[in-house]
């Protein structure tokens, strides 16, 4: 069974690909708050921190557009419109985490996160290409990821120890 944020984060995938699709319609009155209790009451005993499922897809929802201008140049190659739907869901989302939820997750599961959805909901490629985005906007907008030291890096380390 899934992680109960895991869970949350599917609900909120599915939400956020819900109020995507139709905002391409402009007679579609869609509620934010409506979409995401639809969403959340089928597993209404299953997943405890509904105000995490509510918060991240809020928070995704209200800064899409500032989100898409942080994505585009981390993914030149591909403009926002060209990007599948459900890719595009899970790298907004992955972004508003690193970016807004910082003490909450550390990076490196959001990123993992990020990359098990798109295996599981998006392409044969989703999960590279999630990857790729998400490591390029780690390293470029909050900072690098600590590299893991290398065998070489720990045998100099060892031998400066015994010296």
């Amino acid at each position: 069974m899934a992680s109960n944020r895991h869970l949350g984060r599917i609900l909120a995938l599915q939400s956020l690909y819900e109020l995507d699709f139709r905002a391409e319609f402009p007679e579609s009155n869609v509620e934010v708050n409506e979409v995401v209790n639809r969403n959340l009451e089928r597993y209404e005993k299953t997943l405890d921190d509904k105000t995490f499922v509510r918060t991240l897809v809020q928070g995704v929802f209200d800064k899409t557009a500032e989100l898409d201008a942080t994505l585009q140049p981390i993914a030149p190659e591909w403009p926002i419109d060209q990007i599948a739907r459900i890719d595009k869901c899970i790298l907004r989302m992955a972004l508003y985490e690193l970016n807004n939820m910082q003490g909450e997750v550390p990076p490196k599961v959001v990123i993992n996160e990020a990359v098990e959805l798109a295996k599981a909901f998006g392409s044969d490629n989703s999960s590279k290409f999630v990857n790729g985005v998400l490591g390029t906007a780690y390293r470029t907008l909050i900072g690098e990821i600590p590299a893991e030291p290398t065998v070489a890096a720990e045998t100099e380390a060892e031998e400066k120890a015994v010296a």
